[in-house]
């Protein structure tokens, strides 16, 4: 059986006036938000966050535990294919809020179950000192390079955005190139705990350079440390860089519909997308209409690679089940 810890913060059960959210995205970010929306609306709110570093598997098995008598109104997802997974089990309702259409196709649900903004970026962070701009890689292929043997980290693939990563690799490449690929990855690269071990890890030049994500990248990069960040697979016939939402999802006979729907409704705004961008987190807008700060690349300055999210959802079992033998112990 599996056990999470989980701490409510402020929770008082009951009220009609309050929301229930539970949330993936690390609360320094999430919490002013909620204090924001609280001041304008009077809605309450009652935020659940993990404490467990594997923070959206451990909410996504709750809101399945609860599925019968749900206690949560909104899933907010650092991530998007646990929340396709939620969809898929039937969890979440639809709503469609006033400004939908501002958000590309391929970051929203056409059935209004799930929103994507706020995304982030999985890059290469490289350390200057140690490799020469001429010299730097430039896809996620120089992970199982020979020549850069032991001198390249990425983060445990059972996990967060690098599983998310892995399911959609196996979706776009299919089973054989992926099993391949992860398989000289173990061979060829060191592994680290999480994306931020891995940037810390090129920022301090334990190695040349590895694969992140854009907050931990950008820490690394307001930190001081000699580090450049590369999209990686921008080339003609080449991947292109994924980028990974945050996620909103109210979900089904959840007990404060309305209070989900204004919560929804406010943290899809363009001012919210615009604060967290220009936040420590440094999360990538999807909405057009949001100006990103110069230092941040979007899917209209970079070029995105095209995922089909639910058919990555679907693949979410059989790469956890290659890569869980095969990274587990190690």
């Amino acid at each position: 059986m599996f056990f999470v810890a989980l701490a409510f913060v402020g929770c008082r059960f009951g009220s009609s006036n309050e929301a229930v959210v539970y949330v993936a995205l690390d609360r320094e970010f999430s919490e002013p938000h909620f204090l924001a929306f609280e001041k304008e609306t009077g809605v309450y709110i009652a935020p659940k966050y993990d404490t467990e570093a594997n923070k959206t598997v451990g909410l996504t098995a709750a809101l399945l535990a609860e599925k019968d008598r749900p206690r949560c109104d909104v899933f907010w997802n650092n991530e998007v294919l646990n929340t396709l997974r939620l969809e898929k089990a039937g969890l979440l309702d639809a709503y469609v809020p006033p400004n939908s259409e501002d958000f590309p196709p391929e970051f929203r649900s056409p059935e209004g179950t799930w929103y994507g903004f706020a995304s982030r970026a999985r890059v290469l962070l490289v350390n200057t000192d140690l490799v020469n701009a001429e010299d730097r890689p430039t896809s996620i292929l120089d992970l199982v390079d020979p020549k850069w043997k032991g001198r390249c980290g990425f983060a445990k693939p059972l996990f967060g955005t690098t599983a998310t990563h892995a399911a959609v690799l196996f979706s776009v490449w299919g089973p054989d190139k992926a099993e391949q690929f992860f398989t000289e990855l173990k061979e060829n690269a060191r592994m680290f705990p999480g994306n931020k071990q891995v940037a810390v890890a090129v920022g301090s030049g334990q190695i040349a350079f590895g694969l992140t994500d854009t907050d931990d990248a950008m820490g690394e990069l307001r930190s001081g440390s000699p580090v450049a960040i590369v999209y990686p697979d921008q080339g003609e016939g080449e991947l292109g860089t994924l980028y990974i939402p945050n996620t909103l999802a109210i979900l089904r006979n959840c007990p404060h519909p309305e209070s989900a729907r204004k919560l929804v409704d406010y943290l899809l705004q363009p001012e919210v997308e615009a604060a967290l961008a220009a936040g420590p987190s440094a999360q990538i807008p999807l909405n057009p209409k949001v100006t990103a700060p110069p230092q941040i690349e979007t899917p209209q300055t970079k070029r995105a690679m095209q995922v089909d999210f639910r058919a990555a959802a679907d693949k979410w079992d059989d790469a956890a089940n290659f890569l869980t033998p095969l990274f587990l112990t190690q």
